[in-house]
């Protein structure tokens, strides 16, 4: 299989288009049954690696069995002619149904305030991003119909908030209004985290210190220095000790190498978001066994954090044996996420490793590995059906199965081009299409 960008050919675009009518065309109740991927290039995303015409087979919207010639049953079967299936994709640390549009203050929820200037400051890792989710945005179909299966929703640091900017979790795109897994607690160190800790750096580790010291009782909760509520002192105690997953956003080495040294003095289950430095540490993030989600395309150093920025990070870490995902923060363009993926073996990075990024990687250092991120029996069955290469950018997903079932393959966006295209005007009447109002026709 080619590991370059090709433009889609038309005979793909045929066989998808074939593909998305068929399923288009079934009756509701077909969606619930169960179903045979057959003949497919299955991308585990596993110990077996990549398997050639063989067969997936979902039961009650867990994957039953993955072989050769499998018995359909009653089950629906689907040829997919030797296209590429693989696990659903993760869409890296979005805000995916908590914030629709980034520059209306009243759809986002991303991010708490409460204090103005540092003498105000109180510190609420009990903060949690989940109870705001919407199943029903629109940016869920814009991404699913791209191939994202699930994201992290991530907890931002912002103006009047703390370096911890709260909690998050993993949120399936099947509609579902519940997170899966375990909550995962955000922060913010470095020279975008400066700003919330009187200007310096330094002070960030001054404050998480003293944060344990709170949370270990050796300073009073009555204090007129404590920063943490009871219910944080319970939450940030529960990521102590080796608890829950830390998801540290820092990019220079100098703050990961402190990262490291504070993360194994107080027992804390670390992963880096950013990590534009991170390579030159790949040795001692290996030993730690720290997760590293990367953004590829990271490159010129656009600011003093990031100075060694190297379109190789990924490969150099992963060639240090350190577990490699990706993210790109941006929750309307989760979608690009495979794009960078592909960028890192563009540029090193083996292929199966790349897919990993986007699948088991996140999966297992999320603590859902156990239902997400690869094609084995018992996993559930979130899968997509590729037209080409998944890492290529003329490829597309031709269908998205999420549980099980046949997610439709459209959204806002597809459905305003179809709009606009079946409205256009003709040549000869000149007129504007009927979907623009009145006053600019």
């Amino acid at each position: 299989m080619s590991r370059r960008f090709f433009p889609r050919r038309a005979a793909e675009r045929g066989l998808g288009i074939v593909l998305v009518l068929a399923l288009a065309c079934m009756p509701v109740s077909a969606f619930a049954q169960d179903l045979l991927i057959r003949n497919a290039t299955v991308h585990t995303a596993t110990a077996r690696g990549t398997l050639q015409n063989t067969d997936v087979l979902v039961r009650n919207g867990r994957i039953a069995a993955v072989g050769s010639a499998l018995a359909a049953g009653t089950a629906q079967v689907i040829d997919a002619q030797g296209k590429s299936l693989t696990p659903a994709l993760f869409g890296g640390i979005t805000e995916i149904g908590i914030d629709e549009v980034s520059g209306e203050d009243a759809t986002t929820d991303s991010s708490l305030a409460l204090g103005q200037n540092a003498k105000d400051m109180v510190v609420r890792p009990e903060f949690d991003v989940t109870l705001a989710y919407n199943p029903d945005s629109v940016l869920l179909p814009v991404a699913r119909v791209e191939g994202i299966g699930f994201t992290l929703l991530g907890a931002g640091s912002a103006a009047g908030g703390s370096i911890i900017g709260g909690q998050g979790a993993v949120m399936r795109l099947d509609g579902s209004p519940d997170p899966t897994g375990p909550r995962v607690l955000f922060v913010q160190l470095g020279s975008d985290g400066a700003g919330l800790t009187g200007s310096s750096r330094a002070a960030q580790w001054m404050l998480l210190d003293q944060l344990i010291d709170e949370v270990r009782g050796r300073i009073p909760q009555d204090s007129h220095m404590a920063l943490l509520t009871p219910a944080g002192r319970s939450t940030l105690a529960r990521y102590l000790g080796g608890g829950g997953r830390v998801i540290v956003s820092v990019n220079r080495a100098a703050d990961i190498r402190q990262l490291l040294r504070w993360s194994q003095r107080h027992d804390v289950r670390i992963a880096i978001a950013g990590g534009a430095e991170a390579w030159k540490l790949a040795p001692e993030l290996a030993a730690a066994r720290v997760p590293v989600f990367v953004n590829p395309l990271t490159n010129l150093p656009s600011d003093f954090d990031q100075i060694n920025a190297t379109l190789e990070n990924a490969a150099r870490l992963r060639a240090a044996n350190v577990t490699v995902g990706f993210t790109l923060g941006d929750s309307h363009q989760a979608r690009k996420l495979r794009q960078l993926a592909g960028n890192a073996v563009a540029n090193g990075l083996p292929w199966e490793d790349g897919l990993a990024g986007l699948t088991r990687v996140p999966a297992e250092a999320l603590g859902v590995g156990d239902r997400l991120g690869s094609i084995a029996p018992g996993k559930l069955a979130d899968l997509v059906l590729w037209s080409g290469d998944p890492l290529e950018l003329g490829s597309l997903a031709q269908q998205v199965w999420l549980g099980g079932r046949a997610m439709p393959m459209r959204s806002r966006q597809t459905e305003l081009r179809d709009r606009y295209l079946r409205e256009a005007p003709s040549a000869e009447a000149g007129d504007l299409p009927r979907a623009y109002p009145a006053s600019v026709r």
